[in-house]
């Protein structure tokens, strides 16, 4: 991709009407299975600087969920 450089704009480009895309050569997607059973979370910047793991933040989840009675998390 060509970068668009001070002289020029975003607008001085345009995109086509339809991009034609072949779907008889697709093929599945091989990480699928991998991520099937995650859930995808995104942190605010304040608090994804104190995690630098999806481990810690697991570990301090944990602890916090420890914290609570057994029936609070039940209900």
């Amino acid at each position: 991709m060509k970068k668009i450089t001070s002289k020029e704009s975003i607008d001085d480009y345009e995109l086509l009407p339809e991009y034609r895309v072949d779907y008889s050569k697709a093929k599945p997607n091989r990480f699928a299975k991998k991520f099937a059973n995650r859930k995808i979370i995104v942190l605010d910047a304040d608090v994804a600087k104190i995690f630098q793991t999806d481990k810690q933040v697991n570990a301090a989840l944990r602890a916090i969920v420890d914290a609570f009675p057994k029936t609070a998390i039940s209900k």
